[in-house]
């Protein structure tokens, strides 16, 4: 029987969550700093993997979601972000168009509420099917600047100086996978996706050929310092995105789709009253303490972890407060808020 990536994973040290997550490889500070600087290889199998088909998928797609997809054609993605009607955040998404179909990538904890939540919107008519094919593939991120430099090094051309998420298909130990450009994290990198029965083989190789590896709680401090929100955190009910700082994922010009008309309305009158931004801590503090100024409630604290910098969260601040250099009380410590590079902050404001 072929060896299956959790084995190989074990044999290298893994700690599992939920008898699947790997989320320690015991290398936290080394795995962080290959991210920044190197290159790390760090397993989102356990992400949600939903597959569109039929006729409609791209008309489907473009309805219930920000981005726009009627502009994209097979070898193009995008990220786009699932809204209620009213346009509150369920989830930051990547979309990858291929010949036959659309792959989207979507938050572990959000996978069946979005199948399900989709499926409503298919009417009789409708040419889409719904697929989860998430136990069927696996997905790594490849993430630093040595990123291309090892992918050339095992013969392949990495997709140099394409767009985001821009993706072919290649062949890596002897096995089919689709490659894409963007690491999930606003570092460079690639997504790969592959049948999980080829997920084994191609973790070596790329470990073999230098990626140190990078467990959940790394992938986690690198969220936070980037400043990518998530669901639960700074993705739910309270929040839309262009409080959250996703403005590169929403497209003013293609007309209606859930969640547009509050979208539209926010952005027509500048009616966003809050807005995401990093926080240096003092010390350690809890998701959901109030932040202060004086006896004035200006924010939430969403996350925080400890980095080798100290302690640091990600929050919302009210918008008139202000942004970037202003001194907060975080609960019983205090902070200092700072911009973070995932966010983007208007509409000219794309990476």
């Amino acid at each position: 029987m072929a060896e299956s990536l959790r084995d190989v994973q074990v044999q290298l040290g893994a700690v599992f969550e939920d008898a699947t997550v790997p989320v320690s490889f015991g290398n936290e500070a080394v795995a962080v700093q290959a991210a920044r600087s190197g290159v790390a290889i760090c397993d989102r199998t356990h992400w949600g993997r939903i597959e569109l088909s039929g006729d409609d998928r791209l008309n489907f797609l473009h309805n219930q979601s920000t981005n726009d997809f009627k502009r994209l054609k097979p070898g193009d993605g995008c990220d786009t972000v699932f809204v209620t009607s009213t346009a509150r955040t369920i989830d930051l998404a990547t979309a990858y168009v291929l010949e036959d179909a659309i792959l989207i990538l979507v938050s572990p904890n959000r996978r069946m509420h979005l199948l399900q939540w989709l499926d409503r919107y298919i009417f009789f008519g409708d040419k889409v099917t719904l697929t989860d094919v998430t136990e069927q593939t696996s997905t790594f991120s490849v993430i630093g600047s040595d990123s291309s430099k090892l992918l050339k090094q095992l013969g392949i051309d990495a997709l140099s100086n394409q767009p985001y998420a821009s993706h072919r298909l290649i062949r890596l130990a002897g096995q089919a996978v689709q490659i894409a450009v963007g690491s999930g994290l606003a570092l460079e990198g690639y997504t790969l996706t592959m049948d999980t029965s080829a997920a084994s083989s191609v973790w070596r190789v790329l470990m073999e050929a230098g990626a140190v590896l990078l467990g959940e709680h790394a992938w986690e401090r690198l969220r936070i310092e980037q400043g990518r929100p998530a669901p639960d955190h700074e993705l739910t009910e309270d929040y839309n995105p262009l409080e959250a700082g996703l403005w590169q994922t929403l497209s003013f010009d293609k007309g209606c789709y859930i969640g547009q008309e509050t979208i539209a309305r926010l952005d027509t009158y500048k009616g966003v009253k809050q807005q995401l931004w990093g926080i240096r801590l003092q010390s350690i503090a809890a998701p959901g303490t109030i932040i202060t100024i004086g006896d004035e409630k200006v924010g939430t604290l969403t996350s925080s972890t400890e980095t080798d910098q100290g302690t640091f969260g990600l929050a919302y601040i009210r918008t008139k407060a202000g942004g970037a250099g202003l001194h907060v009380q975080v609960g019983v410590t205090e902070g200092d808020i700072i911009d973070v590079p995932f966010v983007t902050r208007g509409r000219m404001d794309d990476r």
